[in-house]
């Protein structure tokens, strides 16, 4: 695949309306979810206590990481990338971490390495709150299920495209090249 070529489309996320989603999103999944919760177990507790605000701040960032991490697992696992071609940071002037890999991906691919996050690092936790009625794992599974919202914008404009076509992602910003075969 020649990426020198110009792109015959390019992705690229309004990162204010992301993250105005991504807030709304956790406000209502987090309420949601931990009604589900109390619900579920005919019980509510939340205690707020400086402890629990650390324990929270903690696994946030640590599920932030693992979060990116899916991403270069999925990038391996699915895109057949070697692990060479692979980049993780944190951008601080847009305020997002980010994973990435210099090597195109055929579209199918690309799909399944931005969902993989979500199920690894949101849902997973969520289930796992929700049956050991853990109100800290479920918020945050919300948090991180939320904060996906990036990732399924993108797959959503994927899916209108070829699952043939290459993705290139963007080594910087929050933007996919797609090169379709004419």
């Amino acid at each position: 695949m020649n990426t020198t070529n110009q792109p015959t489309q390019i992705i690229e996320l309004n990162l204010q309306r992301i993250a105005w989603q991504s807030f709304l999103g956790t406000a209502l999944l987090s309420i949601l979810l931990l009604l589900l919760n109390a619900f579920l177990h005919n019980d509510f507790h939340f205690n707020l206590s400086l402890t629990n605000l650390i324990l929270f701040i903690s696994g946030y960032i640590l599920l932030i990481v693992l979060h990116e991490l899916s991403h270069l697992i999925g990038f391996v696992l699915f895109g057949k990338v070697p692990w060479s071609s692979l980049n993780y940071g944190v951008n601080l002037k847009l305020g997002i971490a980010y994973a990435t890999t210099h090597e195109p991906l055929r579209n199918k691919a690309m799909k399944r390495v931005l969902l993989l996050p979500f199920w690894t690092t949101g849902v997973l936790p969520t289930v796992i709150g929700l049956w050991m009625n853990h109100s800290l794992l479920v918020l945050l599974g919300a948090f991180l299920i939320a904060g996906a919202v990036g990732d399924f914008a993108m797959y959503k404009e994927l899916r209108k495209v070829s699952n043939n076509a290459f993705i290139k992602d963007d080594s910087e910003l929050p933007k996919l090249y797609v090169y379709e075969d004419k």
